[in-house]
């Protein structure tokens, strides 16, 4: 099943802040990854992206400047067919530096946000289409705050989409929980952002079921963090090698394939990485080779332990 470039989102994490955990952004990079010298490179990729067809960007208050460099290249080249989608809820408190010992804060509480939610629309106004809680899990204390809750539905009466984004082995749980939530008899979330790839797909239930109902659903870390770009199983590789492409595009593909996936979000680096990342959409993957991509599917708990031991670099 072939994907298409309309159902591809830009993530900035990589590009918004010196210092990720994604794999292969060594030599994509600036050899110096200055503020001045990562703004640039942010909008070559954001020129090459829109130039391909991409419409949605996605950033997060925790992704360095990914904000600012965004609100920039937005107010730059004059684009108003670009739709935002933010995060809140962890603080970049990295400082700039690749050696710094935490590098972001996780706080789901009505005051962060407030200050992110103000933070986010001094930059980029009207812009943001949909603004999510980020990395929302099942012991966050979002679930109980009332004050919170009231607040995020005050904001989607005002007409911005509010989501969640979710990460760690209990992803299917966090998904179903926050779609039960309501405030003024009202569900307080109408879209979510999974982590979902070929080497964890246990939220891909839940999912299928989000979008059922009605909810717009977004995939993210479709590379998971560069482990199918970089150490890409020899199924993938094989595969890829069948079709003339990259590890990355068959891993994207596979993201795509599903139908209840509204949107792929992709993390490239550089523009080479971003045309490695888009021949997904061109990639018609046969049901054997579906079958044989989701017999890669690691057991949740040891994928996450895996993805908790990445460096930041």
């Amino acid at each position: 099943m072939r994907g298409s470039v309309d159902r591809i989102a830009l993530g900035l994490a990589a590009l918004g802040r010196p210092a990720y955990i994604n794999l292969g952004r060594d030599g994509a990079l600036p050899p110096v990854r200055d503020v001045a010298s990562m703004r640039a490179a942010t909008s070559e990729v954001l020129d090459a992206a829109y130039a391909a067809g991409v419409r949605h960007v996605d950033v997060a208050r925790s992704y360095g400047r990914s904000e600012e460099f965004l609100a920039g290249w937005l107010a730059e080249r004059g684009h108003a067919d670009v739709e935002v989608s933010s995060k809140w809820g962890y603080a970049y408190v990295g400082d700039w530096r690749l050696d710094a010992d935490v590098h972001e804060v996780k706080e789901h509480s009505a005051a962060r946000f407030a200050t992110q939610w103000a933070e986010t629309l001094a930059l980029l106004g009207d812009r943001v289409g949909l603004h999510q809680v980020h990395s929302l899990t099942v012991d966050s204390p979002l679930f109980t705050d009332e004050p919170l809750l009231e607040a995020l539905a005050e904001l989607s009466a005002n007409g911005v989409a509010v989501g969640f984004s979710t990460s760690g082995p209990a992803q299917a749980d966090a998904i179903e929980r926050a779609f039960a939530l309501e405030a003024a008899g009202r569900p307080v979330f109408s879209a979510v952002q999974s982590t979902w790839n070929v080497l964890e797909p246990s939220a891909g239930r839940a999912l299928a079921a989000a979008h059922a109902a009605g909810k717009r659903v977004l995939v993210k870390e479709t590379l998971a963090n560069g482990r199918l770009a970089v150490e890409a199983p020899s199924v993938v590789r094989d595969i890829a090698a069948a079709h003339g492409t990259g590890p990355d595009a068959v891993a994207v593909a596979a993201a795509l394939a599903p139908d209840w996936v509204d949107r792929a979000v992709i993390g490239p680096a550089s523009t080479a990485q971003l045309a490695a990342n888009l021949r997904a959409t061109a990639l018609d993957l046969t049901a054997a080779e579906r079958d044989a991509l989701a017999a890669l599917a690691e057991e949740p708990g040891e994928y996450w332990r895996h993805r908790s031991s990445l460096a930041w670099d």
